[in-house]
């Protein structure tokens, strides 16, 4: 039992053995944890200066504004320029609106509008920042390793849920929001420091001499892969309806369980140790699948009804916790199949669709949520979310089932039969002799591939029979043989 336990935590952390992602690891460790503490703090402050949930939706959706409307160029700069000197700016540049934000808050002169302005200059960044860091993962980590490291960067997202929300409400209840801000101002030094030490030659760099192309043509290239179209049209719906929880959580702790501070950093860290789980469990997985993006949305949609429906703090943390389990493995599973499946000239592009698809989606969904936490109940967007995800569980079982998969889909990095990621540059095209063909069932395709091995094996067979039949003719042939 102890070696399994051994064997399981090895591929857990298997990307840990790469020393330009430990440096990357250590310093997002400390980077996140304050960036979490800036988020609960910037929202906690547009609620005491509003006391609106609308307004909190808008603070929500501002952080994402610049990812919907210039994330396409961002992921442009990612494919075009050096992705560990592109994060060097951007994260210098993450740090100016924590510094602005210090500076309105310590001084004791802001105003709604002008936080707004600073979340929403923070964003213009993370338009750039963001898809350089999804897509520099393969490059820290190479395809065999990606679902491993995406999963840990899933464990640093909900780790810093868990410290950051914890410090910031202690900063919160003792000092007020203004050291969050200058503590995240901080932060960046470490991730700065990370990526100046790595060695460049150890990065898993795309050929740069292939032609980079424009953000049509990487669309062009989403559209005509199913493995990269079906994974973002689920995540856009449940992204939309159902990945809120940053509106909803404060808006859960105020309205519903005394409004105090504490409530607050609880429910977060409920969520955040169930995305933990979640994340270690898919990190130990070398290929995500079909059925586990399927069953997680699945999983979502039923935890997220019991999540509206509980009616204690205890309950609600519990039921925190399994959603989070749900969609850190369904976000999970989508970002690294669509690493795996993208053209390496493409990735940063492909990864800024996602970025506008996963993040860009909440400038609408975060104001929704808020709305409906306001004018119903702080549950109503829980339930909303909820549903969401049972239709998301739908659409992915029709749209990975044999009666729905286009012809070819077998070739592709979601296999047919075993549903698991098999190649990476698939053809992204049908071939014109199989346009009316259905694909083979499992069973019976392997019965194909069989008989296809028996004749290879006859037809090698007859070829060394005829090779004796005529060196028993030819005495001088057998003899020069």
């Amino acid at each position: 039992m102890s070696a399994a336990v051994r064997r399981s935590f090895s591929s857990s952390f298997a990307s840990l053995q790469i020393r330009n992602y430990r440096l990357y690891f250590g310093g997002q460790v400390v980077s996140l944890a304050g960036n979490w503490m800036q988020i609960v703090a910037e929202l906690w402050l547009i609620l005491s200066l509003t006391d609106s949930g609308f307004a909190v939706g808008i603070a929500t959706a501002l952080q994402f504004t610049g990812i919907l409307f210039l994330g396409a160029l961002g992921g442009s700069l990612a494919d075009r320029f050096d992705k560990r000197k592109l994060l060097m700016v951007t994260q210098t540049g993450m740090a100016v609106p924590a510094l602005l934000l210090f500076v309105l808050a310590a001084g004791g002169f802001a105003q709604a509008w002008m936080v707004f302005l600073v979340i929403a200059l923070r964003g213009l960044v993370l338009a750039v920042d963001n898809p350089a860091r999804q897509a520099f993962v393969i490059e820290l980590v190479g395809p065999d390793k990606v679902v491993n490291a995406v999963s840990l960067n899933s464990v640093l997202v909900h780790s810093a849920r868990i410290t950051g929300p914890a410090i910031a409400g202690v900063i919160i209840a003792i000092w007020g929001v203004a050291p969050c801000f200058a503590l995240n101002s901080l932060s960046f030094a470490a991730m700065l420091l990370a990526l100046f030490k790595m060695n460049p030659a150890k990065l898993h760099r795309p050929d740069r001499d292939r032609p980079r192309g424009n953000v049509r043509q990487a669309l062009r290239h989403v559209a005509s892969r199913p493995e990269l179209r079906v994974p973002l049209a689920l995540m856009l719906v449940l992204s939309t309806i159902g990945f809120n929880f940053q509106v909803v959580i404060p808006l859960l702790a105020d309205r519903d369980f005394s409004g105090q501070v504490s409530a607050y950093s609880l429910l977060m860290v409920a969520m955040a140790l169930g995305s933990i789980a979640g994340a270690l469990t898919v990190g130990t997985r070398k290929r995500v699948s079909r059925e586990l993006i399927t069953f997680s949305s699945f999983g979502f949609g039923i935890t997220a009804l019991l999540t509206a429906a509980a009616p204690t703090l205890a309950l609600e943390m519990l039921s925190l916790a399994l959603l989070g389990v749900c969609s850190v493995t369904f976000a999970a599973g989508i970002n690294s199949g669509l690493q795996l499946a993208a053209a390496p000239e493409m990735r940063g592009r492909v990864m800024a669709i996602y970025s506008i698809v996963f993040l860009g989606s909440t400038v609408v969904g975060g104001p929704i949520a808020g709305w409906l936490g306001e004018a119903i109940s702080p549950r109503a967007p829980l339930a909303a979310a909820g549903l969401a995800g049972l239709l998301v569980a739908v659409g992915a079982y029709y749209a990975w089932s044999e009666r729905f998969t286009p012809v070819g889909i077998e070739e592709v990095v979601i296999g047919a039969d075993t549903g698991e990621i098999d190649a990476i540059n698939a053809p992204a095209r049908r071939p014109a002799a199989s346009a009316t063909r259905r694909p083979l069932r499992p069973r019976a395709r392997r019965a194909h591939d069989e008989a296809l091995r028996s004749r290879a094996s006859r037809s090698r067979g007859e070829s060394k029979s005829a090779a004796d039949r005529t060196s028993d003719r030819d005495p001088r042939r057998s003899r020069a043989a």
